[in-house]
């Protein structure tokens, strides 16, 4: 093997090389890394599939690319001889590549990291890589050729595998969590295919081939195999690419079954009511009300309940009317919403029937259960705001006079309006002191470079009776009452002090955006109590920016403009939300110091679909960028939707459900230190 043999009476032959399917060659070992560098950092993130099955799927699609590579490199050797393959030894030769690459990205998700276990990690590697390649070179076989290896090139091949592989290990086992754009993961996947084409190139270089003087060579080489292992690559690269959408696909989907639907019922839940119900224009909503529930808990055990429930939804959608969408929320609530006008007559005979329905006793087990119900239904009119149906609804339940005698009680908003505002006013108090009040955060991603460069503060109220309510119910009740800077003063201190928190941790580098209602903003309190707090937090002020709506300085234009400019001064950035929804933006827009624009939610829910809402975008970004603003597109959800706004926009910031829902701050940093940004271009 080592040994060189007495050449006399034979030719040593020398093979060409093709440049092209050397180049494809190395194009192939860089994707399969990148391709397994992607998955391993797949099963970093939260998924539904366990991560050690992440951690497979990349040691598979290495080893496979590894493999692939040596082929498509053998055969850009031509030797003017009959060559074959042995087909076991073929695809024995694929198992210590897709073993080495195991340990190897087994060494690098190691919570206990050393130069050590890099070492081995890389040993392990190269000399999987190596021992692929000479198995793979002693299933070639040619008619008359005989060849042995030169031991220094063979040793240096080994040693070069083992070096290179420990190289890229380490590059990429340091620097993983910063691996967030494709650039940089292509560079660590480029350094991984270097290692295992320059070990090839070089272990090619190591064999001598020679034949005996009398021998015939044929016209050109001739490969009997060469359909047999295009085949093998080919089904290799795409069963990866395959597994790889799929569990994607699939991981996608199950991570919005978990955040979107509830468990229990499988029904849509209220995330996804209120995500649904802020972007789109309904007609009526009926809230259906189970009473005492938990009493009903102790009686007959909280399985009858849960069975109890499943039965409920499986009735309510049995009997749910064409035109509407029904929901578990919070507690024992269930909503039926309609997007489309819906006659009040005709809306009054379904629900009828439902609740007369759900009057029937449900047999669960060996037991009867019956349930009382109330159904509150409040209907959109003329002079209404959208987001006030949900309130109107919830205002029926306050009233104390409601009865759990499958009935149907219609907003009327001299009974129930005054009445559920004053619950609201009265718990804000208590609320507050006993931290009912919750901050969540929003990442907004640059398309740039995929990196997280703020997030937006979003309050949340978890009422003790009422469940989750949602701001687009409360914040026009507070702000109706003069009630909302308490609210606003409460949350800058909650932000300042997170951003204190993140800064010692150094976790978190990035600003926060206050939502800043407009009485706010024309209170002179306002500086003073930011300068307070972010003294007190020893924060910049320009880790904070202040979103303001343009209804915030319509009714008083120059007392917005000096608290703008107020605050501005002060070195806080500015932040126009809703952009293109007022009636005055561009009126004004030129005498305001805003640095941001944020374009609505509603203007992207049709796009790509509705050109004229793209055509909308389009107008707005090209208004900001002659301005030299920042653009956030807020209410991105879509794979579709990324890619129009990267046509249109050099580098737009998303925010969005398509990267990830308002979190709170633990959950925050925990999403950030795992982050890989999808593929968005």
């Amino acid at each position: 093997m080592f040994n060189q043999p007495e050449l006399s009476g034979f030719d040593i032959i020398v093979g060409d090389y093709s440049i092209p399917i050397i180049v494809l060659s190395i194009i192939i070992a860089v994707f399969a890394s990148y391709t397994a560098l992607v998955m391993n950092q797949r099963g970093r993130q939260n998924s539904f599939f366990n991560k050690h099955l992440w951690l497979v799927l990349a040691a598979f699609s290495m080893g496979v690319g590894i493999w692939s590579m040596h082929f498509i490199g053998m055969s850009a050797m031509t030797l003017p001889v009959h060559m074959h393959y042995d087909r076991l030894l073929t695809i024995v030769s694929i198992i210590p590549a897709i073993v080495a690459s195991f340990i190897a990205f087994h060494v690098a998700n190691n919570p206990q990291k050393t130069k050590r276990s890099h070492f081995w990690g890389g040993l392990f590697m190269g000399v999987g890589i190596s021992l692929m390649h000479y198995i793979g070179m002693d299933a070639m076989h040619m008619e008359g050729v005989s060849y042995y290896y030169q031991l220094p090139l063979f040793t240096l091949s080994i040693v070069v595998a083992i070096i290179v592989s420990f190289a890229a290990l380490y590059v990429f086992s340091v620097l993983q969590n910063q691996m967030k754009t494709w650039l940089q993961r292509l560079i660590a996947a480029g350094i991984m295919g270097i290692a295992v084409s320059s070990m090839h190139y070089i272990g090619m270089d190591a064999v001598v081939f020679y034949v005996p003087q009398d021998f015939t060579f044929a016209p050109h080489m001739q490969m009997e195999d060469m359909h047999f292992l295009l085949t093998l690559i080919v089904n290799g690269l795409g069963i990866i690419l395959l597994l790889f959408l799929l569990m994607e696909l699939f991981d996608r989907f199950v991570e919005n079954r978990i955040n979107y639907f509830d468990s229990m019922t499988k029904l849509p839940n209220y995330r996804e009511f209120e995500r649904r119900f802020s972007s789109s224009a309904y007609y009526a909503i009926a809230l259906i009300d189970m009473e005492k529930l938990n009493k009903r808990g102790s009686l007959h055990g909280y399985m009858v309940v849960d069975e109890l429930m499943k039965k409920v939804a499986a009735r309510l959608l049995e009997h749910k009317p064409s035109s509407m969408e029904v929901y578990r929320m919070e507690g024992r609530k269930f909503a039926f919403v309609s997007r489309k006008w819906v006659d009040k007559n005709t809306l009054t005979a379904s629900m009828q029937k439902i609740v007369e329905n759900l009057s029937t006793p449900f047999p669960i087990k060996d037991r009867s259960v019956t349930i009382s119900t109330v159904c509150a239904i409040a209907i959109q009119e003329e002079n209404n705001k959208r987001n006030t149906l949900y309130a109107n609804a919830l205002a029926i339940l306050q009233d104390p006079n409601i009865q759990y005698a499958n009935q149907l009680v219609f907003y009327d908003e001299n009974v129930h309006r005054y009445m559920f505002e004053q619950v609201i006013l009265e718990d804000v108090e208590k609320a507050l002191t006993e931290n009912h009040f919750f901050v969540v955060y929003q990442p907004k991603m640059s398309m740039l470079d995929g990196h997280m460069v703020g997030v937006e503060a979003l309050l949340r109220w978890q009422h003790p009776t009422q469940g989750l309510i949602s701001p687009a119910v409360f914040i026009p009740i507070l702000e109706k009452n003069n009630r909302i800077q308490a609210i606003t003063r409460w949350v800058i201190k909650e932000v300042c002090k997170q951003l204190h928190q993140w800064q010692l941790e150094n976790k978190i580098n990035c600003s926060v955006s206050i939502n800043i209602p407009g009485e706010c903003l024309t209170s002179n309190s306002l500086v003073a109590y930011l300068k307070v707090m972010t003294e007190t937090y020893q924060i910049e002020p320009k880790w904070i920016e202040l979103e303001i709506t343009e209804t915030s300085f319509v009714e008083s234009i120059q007392e917005a403009l000096r608290g703008i400019a107020a605050l501005r001064k002060e070195g806080f950035s500015i932040a126009l939300d809703d952009f293109g929804t007022g009636v005055s933006s561009l009126s004004y827009l030129k005498q305001m110091p805003i640095s941001t624009l944020k374009i609505d939610k509603s203007f992207l829910d049709d796009v790509p679909h509705s050109r004229k809402d793209a055509s909308i975008i389009q107008s707005i970004i090209s208004l900001g960028r002659s301005l030299d603003l920042n653009i956030v597109v807020e209410g991105a959800e879509t794979k579709e939707q990324i890619h129009f706004l990267a046509d249109f926009c050099d580098n737009p910031i998303i925010q969005g459900y398509y990267y990830s829902k308002p979190l709170p701050a633990l959950e925050l940093s925990e999403w950030y230190n795992r982050f890989t940004e999808p593929e968005i271009v």
